[in-house]
């Protein structure tokens, strides 16, 4: 081909890698700014059915006197419904962020509480816990490390009989993990990974959400890969993870959702992705997607796009490890179950939730990088044309649905023998009027490819007035090269 302003001819093979290079390195970009997407946030569990019994009122704020008086009551009222009501009240004003205050400074408040939480009296415990609960969901740093002292005993009654108790302590240790890097140092030493492992075996679907919701937590923070995640790897957690998220009747949405963002935080740290796939990762998440493509396709108010998009995610970023290249058993999907499912789930987000249009794309890029026979699947099961009709989504979408079809055409002659006939080229010539640079610049590496390969699409391009639509890009500075080098290799073919 004639390359840049030298009119240079290059070989063929200089140009497809030259334009490979140029496609990793955007998606290397892409990919880091998706791994550092992350989803922090706190979670409040309340009881909705005793806020009613408490008759709906509206918290009061609390100051010194009145939170002095309630702990007082709690700790040395004649009655234990007294000081369960005494502490109902305080749990009620720590819902203010005032009360949060107020409480955390005020001399042996926190030592009170704490010693509520480790009475051996059930209610006690439970409201002294509901109290800490509230106060673990504060925003402020100051009052998640206030909770210091509570924070051994949190994560010793995880091992207790209570559901209700654990799954409330958790919650709160997910919420105090996410706010105060000095309760993740001290948790680590104590304990947390293993406390934590522990409990995945638990039969109760509420205290396995909950799980999944503090080891989402934990797995996200600034030091998890260096410090957590590989503590994570060596242990139970993985595997039960996976099992966790194997499809059947067994499957829980909610936990499998919980889960499936812990996944996508151990494999985005990229600390041994390789173990995660030796335990059946890519099998297991593949047969997921499966699942949620049958799902999508017996009824439309399914839910499953909550658990979407982790699994694409997971799947999407387990693709780009070498150890996919080993052959054989777990490691491998099945190619055209697997891209009908996504075009499946496509659809479906079409209609229903275009946001996450591009995290089936990014996989279906993944899956169609380094595989012809991907590729090949796209074709036999012509799926080019669905895939065309995204073009208009959005320029994200569009940007993505280019990049795949160009994993499709430099795979060589024949690929762009069947790529080319059907309604491309006016696609084509259609994305080079899109006001986006980058929609345009993926439009003409594809159309590189399809001359170099394809004699017969430059010569229609032509007829079709394409170099007229490449002049209004002439002007471009980060357009200018690629469309002298398209002119002249459509002139030259």
């Amino acid at each position: 081909m004639w390359s840049g302003r030298q009119g240079r001819l290059r070989p063929v093979g200089c140009v497809v890698e030259e334009l490979r290079c140029r496609r990793r390195e955007r998606e290397a970009a892409l990919r880091k700014a998706r791994r550092e997407q992350q989803l922090i946030s706190k979670r409040l569990l309340r009881d909705d059915a005793s806020e009613e019994a408490e008759g709906g009122c509206v918290a009061m704020i609390l100051g010194e006197t009145e939170i002095q008086h309630f702990l007082r009551l709690a700790q040395q009222g004649t009655e234990e419904k007294e000081r369960e009501r005494a502490l109902v009240s305080l749990r009620r004003g720590l819902q203010h962020p005032e009360t949060q205050q107020t409480f955390i400074w005020l001399e042996g408040s926190m030592r009170t509480l704490v010693g509520l939480l480790t009475s051996n009296q059930a209610l006690l415990q439970l409201e002294a816990a509901r109290c800490l609960h509230e106060l673990s969901h504060s925003e402020q740093s100051a009052v998640a490390e206030a909770c210091l002292p509570a924070t051994s005993y949190l994560l010793t009654y995880l091992s207790g009989h209570s559901s209700d108790f654990i799954e409330l302590c958790l919650y709160t240790l997910g919420n105090l993990i996410v706010e105060s890097e000095a309760v993740r140092r001290q948790l680590l030493p104590q304990g947390i990974v293993p406390a934590l492992a522990a409990c995945i075996q638990s039969p109760h679907l509420t205290v396995l959400e909950a799980l999944g919701y503090a080891l989402s937590q934990l797995l996200q923070v600034k030091e998890a890969p260096e410090m957590i995640i590989p503590s994570v790897l060596g242990s139970t957690l993985p595997e039960h993870i996976l099992r966790l998220l194997q499809p059947g009747p067994k499957l829980n949405l909610g936990v499998a959702v919980e889960f499936a963002w812990c996944l996508h935080y151990i494999i985005c740290s990229q600390v041994d992705n390789t173990l995660l796939i030796s335990h059946g990762g890519l099998s297991t998440l593949g047969l997921l997607l499966l699942d949620m493509a049958g799902a999508v396709q017996r009824t439309e108010d399914t839910g499953l796009e909550l658990l979407a998009c982790p699994v694409l995610r997971c799947l999407s970023n387990l693709l780009t490890e070498a150890a996919m290249e080993v052959v054989g058993g777990q490691n491998q999907l099945e190619d055209e179950r697997v891209v009908a499912a996504l075009f499946i789930l496509l659809q479906f987000f079409l209609q229903k939730q275009p946001s996450l249009l591009p995290e089936g794309l990014w996989l279906l890029n993944n899956l169609t990088a380094n595989s012809p026979s991907f590729c090949t699947s796209l074709l036999s099961m012509d799926l080019i044309e669905p895939l065309l009709q995204l073009l208009p989504v959005s320029n994200v979408v569009s940007i993505l649905v280019l990049t795949v079809l160009c994993n499709v055409a430099e795979k060589g002659p024949a690929y762009c023998q069947r790529l080319w006939p059907g309604p491309l080229l006016s696609c084509l010539i259609g994305t080079l009027a899109f006001p986006d640079i980058e929609v345009v610049g993926q439009s003409l590496e594809l159309l590189q490819l399809l001359f170099l390969y394809q004699p017969e699409a430059a010569k229609d391009f032509l007829q079709q007035s394409g170099l007229q639509v490449l002049e209004r890009h002439q002007e471009e500075a980060q357009l200018q090269d690629r469309v002298h080098a398209l002119q002249q290799t459509a002139l030259h073919q």
